[in-house]
C-alpha cells in the first residue's frame, strides 16, 4: 500500500480509503435490525485493512459505524484513519456535540480521526457548528476537523469560521465522469494542502459501461493487465497529489481488486488520453 500526507495534519493515510455508504435500502432496513450481508461487508473491510488500507469513512446516516467498528476490532487503532459524519440536523453546538458522542459510542473506539460536517445547514451558522468542532478537538474526542459537499465559498466561510485549527479534508464526489471540483475545489485544496477525499471514484457505476477499449489497451500495454476500477481509481492518485478516493467497501472480492490500483502511475499523456474519452 502508498501513503501520503493528510493535508497538513502530519498523518499519513493510505492513498486509497474504503468507503460505507450501501444504499438507502441498508440505511431503512438497518435501522429496523436487518443488516443484509452484514458479514460480507465486514469482511471487505477486513480484506481491505489486511491489504495496507488504513482509512475507512462513514457517517451516522450510513448506520455503519457499528459494522466498522466489527470490522476493526481486532486491529491496531493507532494505525487506523477513522472518519465519520455528523447529519445536518445535528449542526446546533449541543446537538453536534451529542453527535459526536453517539458515533464514538457505536464506533467503539476513543477518539475519532476526523470529523465531517456531512453537508452544510441552510439554518444553523457555521459558526456554530465549527466551534463545537473546536470543542471536539480540545476535549480530545476528535482529531481533525473536516467538511463534506461545500462549494468553494461554503469551505472557505468553514475556514474562516475557525479559531484554533484548520479545515483538514473536504469530501466530494469526483470522478473520470464527474471532474467539476478541477476547476475551483481542487486547486484550492491544493494552494492551503486541504486533503480531498474524493466519493464516487467510479461513477457509481457509469465507469464500467463507459471505458474507451484504445485508451485501455495503451494503458494495459504500459502497465500490465488492469481493470476499469483500477485504471479509474489510479487516474486519480496519479492526477493530484492531494486526493484520496474511498470506493465502496461491500464485496471483499473487490475490495482485492482495488488494491491493485496503487504500486504504479498513468504517466502525464496517459492521463491525457485518458480524458478525451469523458
Amino acid at each position: 500500500m502508498e501513503f501520503r500526507d493528510f493535508g497538513k495534519t502530519g498523518v499519513k493515510v493510505s492513498v486509497i480509503g474504503m468507503g460505507t455508504y450501501y444504499d438507502p435500502q441498508w440505511i431503512v432496513l438497518s435501522r429496523i435490525g436487518i443488516t443484509p450481508s452484514k458479514e460480507r461487508r465486514i469482511q471487505a473491510l477486513r480484506t481491505g485493512l489486511e491489504g495496507g488500507i488504513n482509512f475507512i469513512d462513514t457517517a451516522e446516516l450510513y448506520n455503519t459505524e457499528d459494522l466498522v467498528a466489527e470490522a476493526i476490532k481486532d486491529y491496531d487503532r493507532e494505525k487506523l484513519f477513522i472518519a465519520t459524519k455528523v447529519w445536518p440536523s445535528h449542526l446546533k453546538y449541543n446537538s453536534l456535540i451529542k453527535a459526536s458522542k453517539n458515533s464514538l459510542k457505536r464506533l467503539k473506539t476513543k477518539y475519532i480521526d476526523l470529523y465531517q460536517i456531512h453537508f452544510p445547514s441552510r439554518t444553523v451558522p457555521i459558526e456554530e457548528s465549527m466551534r463545537a468542532m473546536e470543542k471536539l478537538v480540545d476535549d480530545g474526542i476528535i482529531r481533525f476537523i473536516g467538511v463534506s459537499n461545500f462549494n468553494l465559498e461554503q469551505l472557505k466561510k468553514a475556514q474562516n469560521s475557525l479559531k484554533k485549527y484548520e479545515i483538514s479534508s473536504i469530501q466530494m464526489p469526483y470522478s473520470l465522469v464527474d471532474r467539476r471540483i478541477e476547476n475551483d475545489i481542487i486547486p484550492y485544496a491544493k494552494e492551503n494542502k486541504i486533503a480531498v477525499i474524493c466519493y464516487y471514484p467510479l461513477g457509481h457505476g457509469r465507469l464500467a459501461k463507459q471505458f474507451p477499449s484504445d485508451a485501455v489497451d495503451l494503458i494495459r500495454k504500459n502497465h500490465g493487465e488492469r481493470t476499469f476500477a483500477q485504471i479509474a481509481l489510479n487516474w486519480i492518485i496519479s492526477k493530484h497529489d492531494n486526493t484520496f478516493p474511498i470506493p465502496r467497501a461491500s464485496n471483499p472480492v473487490h475490495v482485492k481488486e482495488n488494491l491493485d490500483a496503487v504500486g504504479w502511475r498513468l504517466s502525464p499523456e496517459e492521463i491525457e488520453n485518458l480524458e478525451k474519452y469523458f
